[in-house]
C-alpha cells in the first residue's frame, strides 16, 4: 500500500479522536441510534481501539478512535497507527479531538502503518489512507516515510539477496535517483587504496568487500554519514552460535539507516554537502579469514590486535571514519548495529549515542522528543581508554572483562574519527522484536528522524 496521504475528498470518513474521559460528553451530543451503537459495542475510548459507526444501510459514516489518557500515551507512540491498521480500505480524515502537538507524529504513524515487507510472499499493511491533517507538513512526512521504507526493506532482505553487491546496487540506485555521485572500491583495490581493515574483515566471503562512497550537494556545511554494512556476520573464526547468528542479516542496519537518512536529506534539498561512506562486507569463515591474535594496520596507521573476530564492525568502520575525517567535515556521524551491550543497557527501542559535544547532545535529544524517535546519550568515558590498549598493538578490538562494551567500542571508533571534526556515534539495534503501532516486527530505522530534525540547528542551515 502506498505510504502517501490521500487527496482531500468529500467522501473521506471522519475520524473522531476521543480520550476516555471525553467519550461521555461526546456521546451525549449524538443521536440516540449512535449512542446505542457505541454503548452496545463496549467502546470505552481505550488507547488504540476503534469503532466504525454505520448509517441505516450499514455503510460506515464515522470512526471513533480511542486516545486513552495522557499518561497512557507516554508508554508508546504512533497510537493512531493501531487504529489505521484495524480499519477497512478507504479514505479517512481527522475530524476532531487530536491535540495539535500530536498531529505530526500521528500523521507519520498512519503513513508508516501501510508498510509491509512483501518481497517473498503477499503481505499488506494498512489500506486505510489518511487525508493529511491541517497544519502538518505533508510532503516532508511523505519523504520521511519513504526513507523509512528504504531502511526497512534493506534490513528485512536476507543476506542471499542483500550481500555487499546488492547493498552497493541499492546505494547506486539511490544516487541515481538524486543526481548524486558514487565511487565504489572493491576487493584487492581496497589494499591498493589503503583500506586494509575493510579488506581483512571481508576477504573470506564469496562476494568481495567494498567501500561505497556517495557524495551530493555543492554548497553549505559538510556532513559525513558512515554506516556499518556487514551484510551477514557469522562471527568469523570466533563463530557465533546459531541463536545469535539468526538475526545477522540485520548487521547492515547502520548502512540501511544512513541510506534512508540520505534519501530524506536529498529529497528535502537541505543546503549541505553530504557524503555517505559504507564499508560493505560479509564476515565469513574460510581459509583466508582473519584470525584471533592477528595484528592489523589501519588506514590511519594505528595497529589493532584482534582478540575476537566477532568484533568486526568497528574494524570496517575505523577505515571509513579515517577517510571521512581526512576531509575535515563540519559533522561526522556513524551508525552501526555494533554491540549487544547497548541492547542490554537501553533495550531495543532507544538509540544510544555518544558525543563530546554538549550542545549537540542537547539539540539532538530535544529533536528526538519532538519527532518521537527516542535517543539516549551514553558517555565517551575517558578512563576506559586504557582498556583499549593491549600492549602488543596500539588498540585491542575486543577488550576483555565484558564491562562497558558499548562504551569501549565507541571509544575505539573515536580514535579514528580524530579531532578534525565534530563526531557522534549511534549504536542502534535496527530491529523491532515484536509488532507495535507503525513498527511491524522486523527491520526498523532508529535515530534517522531525530537527526534529520536536528540537522538545521547542528549545521546552521
Amino acid at each position: 500500500m502506498t505510504m502517501t496521504f490521500a487527496a482531500a475528498s468529500s467522501d473521506a470518513i471522519p475520524v473522531h479522536v476521543l480520550e476516555s474521559d471525553a467519550l461521555p460528553a461526546w456521546l451525549e451530543a449524538q443521536p440516540t441510534p449512535v449512542q446505542n451503537w457505541v454503548r452496545a459495542s463496549g467502546f470505552k475510548g481505550s488507547l488504540g481501539k476503534s469503532l466504525l459507526i454505520p448509517d441505516a444501510n450499514g455503510k460506515p459514516v464515522a470512526v471513533l478512535a480511542g486516545y486513552g489518557s495522557a499518561d497512557q500515551r507516554k508508554r508508546g507512540r504512533f497510537h493512531l497507527a493501531a487504529v489505521a491498521a484495524a480499519l477497512p480500505e478507504g479514505i479517512y480524515r481527522i475530524a476532531d479531538g487530536l491535540p495539535e502537538d500530536m498531529a505530526q507524529e500521528e500523521a507519520l504513524g498512519w503513513l508508516l502503518s501501510a508498510y509491509s515487507f512483501g518481497r517473498y510472499h503477499k503481505s499488506h499493511g494498512s489500506s486505510a489512507r489518511l487525508v493529511a491533517p491541517e497544519g502538518v507538513d505533508a510532503p516532508r512526512l511523505e519523504v520521511i516515510a519513504a526513507g523509512e521504507r528504504l531502511t526497512r526493506d534493506l534490513i528485512n532482505t536476507p543476506a542471499n539477496d542483500m550481500g555487499p553487491r546488492a547493498l552497493e546496487q541499492a546505494a547506486r540506485d539511490l544516487a541515481a535517483s538524486h543526481g548524486a555521485s558514487i565511487k565504489v572500491t572493491v576487493g584487492e583495490d581496497l589494499l591498493a587504496q589503503n583500506f586494509p581493515m575493510i579488506h581483512a574483515v571481508g576477504r573470506a566471503a564469496a562476494q568481495p568487500p567494498r567501500l561505497i562512497d556517495m557524495t551530493w550537494g555543492d554548497t553549505g556545511p559538510s556532513l559525513v554519514l558512515v554506516g556499518k554494512g556487514v551484510c551477514f556476520d557469522t562471527g568469523g573464526l570466533d563463530l557465533k552460535s546459531s541463536t545469535t547468528m539468526g538475526l545477522m542479516k540485520k548487521d547492515m542496519g547502520g548502512a540501511a539507516t544512513v541510506l534512508g537518512l540520505a534519501h530524506m536529506i536529498m529529497s528535502l534539498g537541505l543546503n549541505l554537502r553530504l557524503r555517505v561512506l559504507i564499508p560493505a562486507v560479509e564476515n565469513s569463515v574460510s581459509s583466508n579469514a582473519f584470525r584471533p591474535g592477528d595484528i592489523l594496520t589501519s588506514r590511519k596507521g594505528l595497529t589493532v590486535e584482534i582478540n575476537n573476530t566477532d568484533a568486526e564492525g568497528r574494524l570496517v568502520l575505523a577505515d571509513a571514519l579515517a577517510l571521512g575525517a581526512e576531509g575535515q567535515p563540519d559533522l561526522m556521524l556513524s551508525m552501526a548495529t555494533l554491540t549487544g551491550a547497548a541492547r542490554v543497557a537501553v533495550g531495543p527501542d532507544l538509540s544510544p549515542f555518544f558525543t563530546d559535544d554538549e550542545a549537540l547532545a542537547t539539540s539532538l535529544s530535544a529533536a528526538a522528543t519532538r519527532v518521537a524517535d527516542p535517543v539516549w546519550r551514553l558517555p565517551f568515558w575517558d578512563p576506559y581508554e586504557a582498556d583499549l590498549e593491549p600492549g602488543i598493538a596500539d588498540l585491542d578490538n575486543a577488550p576483555k572483562g565484558g564491562f562497558g562494551g558499548a562504551i569501549t567500542a565507541a571509544l575505539f571508533l573515536r580514535r579514528f574519527a580524530g579531532d578534525a571534526c565534530r563526531y557522534t556515534h549511534f549504536d542502534i539495534y535496527g530491529w523491532s522484536p515484536s509488532s507495535k503501532p507503525a513498527r511491524p516486527k522486523g527491520g526498523v530505522g532508529m535515530g534517522a528522524r531525530a537527526l534529520l530534525e536536528a540537522l538545521p540547528e547542528l549545521l546552521g542551515i
